[in-house]
């Protein structure tokens, strides 16, 4: 019985990918094994978002050679997509993998090593030729067919619903790792979603590179919101999570429908980026602030005060003074939950990467240090105005606060809290709480 070993880097869809690639190789009598020292072969799924996520990636898979020399050490992903003809040079990497194969990987995997164990041995250029397995990721309309049927998470379950994405924004590599927009068919996430309420979860993330795309390929008129629909009457589901949206999918009928929907968490992560008009034309992004505002405005006409979350690049080549202190007016303006912010990283192969006027990394680091605090001041505000309201709590994990056994768990809204066990077994439970200020915990 062969050891693997797997390790995951980036975002929830590639975490998704690492389970599905796990549940391959237990299918094919493979005993999974912790990172460490003792494994026959070795998966890192790569990342390469950013130069410092290609960086990791390179050394995961050092490491894992490292750890055991006899290993089989596979590269898949992202990265592989990105660098090929790298890892092809690379003697810590025996198997290069890219995307929309990863479902091959049992197979993969056992052509690999019944060629090594044969006799003769292959030539180096048959060695090469051999150790790479990438599609032409631009070309392709397959959807690649990934399942679980469990998680790591024993309460919720991130279900992968669309891979690629059409945007180019001028700062973003993905559209060329992971290629165009292809959906998942809905009665195979009907299936995947039944299994998994069968098995006791009762929280579904629905997940893609470009989730607002789903559906875009699709003869027939399906959509995220239908897809949306379909899951919320499956029973055993008792909440619905979204991945991260585009602002335009957010119309007035979408806000509407989706409100009707009681399994629905009115926690809405829209992706924003800059507040600032100019900025946002130089980054591709195809929306106004104006009109990304317009849609918050819509999402609190049909929730009562939902979570609304986003992301914010600090430094992108050209911002000025005056252009970051208007993306901090519009942060301010709306008032979000959650902002995740990033220092613009230069991405050798997009259009952003040579443009002029680059930011000096001093500047992005005073700039993100203000913008971490207004993040601060705005998510206090919002977890104030939860204390005293009921919410519903899906309790996930044991834990331990000031001594006190006790249970953590979050609301609808992602507020996450803790109450004291009382010998109870609250995992996997949902309660109604009412919430005191020593039950929330800042993340």
């Amino acid at each position: 019985m062969r050891k693997a070993a797997l390790h995951n880097l980036g975002c929830k869809v590639n975490a998704y990918e690492t389970e599905a690639m796990q549940q391959i190789l237990e299918e094919n009598g493979y005993e999974i094994v912790p990172f460490d020292v003792g494994a026959d072969v070795y998966i890192i799924n790569t990342c390469t978002v950013t130069n410092i996520a290609d960086r990791k990636s390179r050394q995961m898979l050092h490491k894992a050679k490292k750890m055991n020399p006899d290993a089989v050490v596979v590269a898949a992903g992202c990265y592989v997509q990105a660098a090929g003809e790298e890892l092809k040079l690379d003697p810590a990497v025996d198997l290069i993998i890219g995307n929309n194969r990863k479902q091959d990987l049992a197979e993969i995997l056992e052509e690999y090593i019944c060629s090594h164990e044969a006799e003769p041995k292959l030539s180096a250029e048959e060695e090469a030729e051999n150790k790479c397995h990438i599609l032409d990721i631009n070309h392709t309309k397959e959807y690649e067919n990934l399942n679980i049927d469990r998680t790591a998470e024993h309460t919720r379950a991130y279900i992968k619903v669309q891979d690629g994405c059409n945007q180019f924004c001028s700062y973003c590599i993905i559209p060329y790792a992971r290629g165009r927009v292809r959906s998942r068919r809905p009665e195979d996430i009907r299936h995947e979603v039944r299994a998994l309420a069968d098995a006791g979860y009762q929280e579904v993330v629905l997940t893609g590179i470009h989730l607002s795309s789903y559906g875009v390929d699709f003869e027939e008129m399906t959509g995220l919101l239908e897809l949306i629909e379909m899951v919320h009457e499956i029973e055993g589901i008792r909440r619905i999570r979204l991945g991260s949206l585009e602002p335009r999918i957010i119309t007035d009928t979408f806000a509407q429908r989706i409100s009707e929907l009681p399994k629905i968490c009115p926690h809405f992560h829209l992706s924003l980026q800059s507040g600032c008009n100019e900025t946002l034309k130089r980054m591709n992004r195809r929306y106004s602030a104006e009109e990304y505002y317009e849609k918050c405005v819509l999402l609190r006409k049909y929730f009562e005060d939902p979570a609304l979350t986003t992301d914010v690049i600090v430094g992108f080549p050209g911002e000025t003074e005056e252009e970051f202190e208007t993306t901090k007016a519009f942060l301010e303006k709306v008032a979000f939950f959650e902002t995740h912010i990033f220092k613009y990283s230069r991405r050798k192969g997009t259009r952003a990467a040579s443009m002029e006027d680059q930011v000096p990394e001093e500047i992005k680091s005073l700039r993100s240090h203000e913008l971490l605090k207004l993040n601060e001041k705005n998510r206090e505000a919002y977890i104030r105005r939860m204390i005293g309201k009921k919410a519903e709590v899906l309790f996930e994990e044991e834990a331990e606060k000031n001594g006190v056994p006790c249970f953590t768990g979050h609301t609808k809204e992602y507020v996450r809290v803790c109450i004291p066990s009382g010998g109870e077994d609250r995992s996997n439970k949902i309660y109604d709480c009412i919430l005191e200020e020593s039950d929330v915990q800042y993340i």
